[in-house]
């Protein structure tokens, strides 16, 4: 199977990733939840090319995880905010910044620190089961494939 033809496939995670999967996407999203809203702020923030910039907002925009609200109109511009669809993906951003802390850790330490607003503590992000509120470990998940059909593609 090639890269482009990942989002065809039955399995959420390619889907996922065939919008999101790409180490500039990743980094535009995390400037969203930073608070970047400008073409510019993204290009600066992430040190990416502007074509590359470019195409990732765009491919956001097309799939409804960025909207392109106009701000100005002369000359045109536009801002790029979150879409419920965006700030569903807060989770991931998260869980990708808990995991580099733990086993990529600058020597400089932690470059953000999250602090829960309500009560003012500082938070590590943890995946936790909804129904008991214990920890979601691999080695404890059960995983169902559901319906039918293969989950995984097949072939070249």
């Amino acid at each position: 199977m090639r890269w482009t033809e990942i989002g065809d496939t039955r399995c959420s995670i390619a889907r996922a990733l065939s919008v999101v999967g790409d180490r500039w996407t990743l980094l535009l999203l995390r400037e969203a939840f930073l608070g970047a809203k400008r073409f510019e702020e993204y290009r600066e923030n992430t040190g990416a090319a502007r074509h590359l910039v470019a195409e990732r907002l765009n491919l956001l925009v097309d799939h409804g995880v960025l909207e392109r609200v106009q701000y100005s109109d002369r000359p045109a511009r536009f801002e790029y905010t979150l879409t419920e669809k965006g700030d569903a993906l807060y989770p991931v951003i998260l869980s990708l910044l808990a995991w580099g802390d733990q086993w990529m850790a600058h020597a400089h330490g932690r470059s953000l620190t999250l602090v829960h607003e309500p009560c003012g503590s500082s938070v590590t992000p943890q995946l936790r089961c909804p129904s008991c509120g214990g920890s979601m470990e691999s080695a404890d998940t059960r995983h169902v494939i559901a319906g039918t059909g293969p989950l995984r593609e097949t072939g070249s």
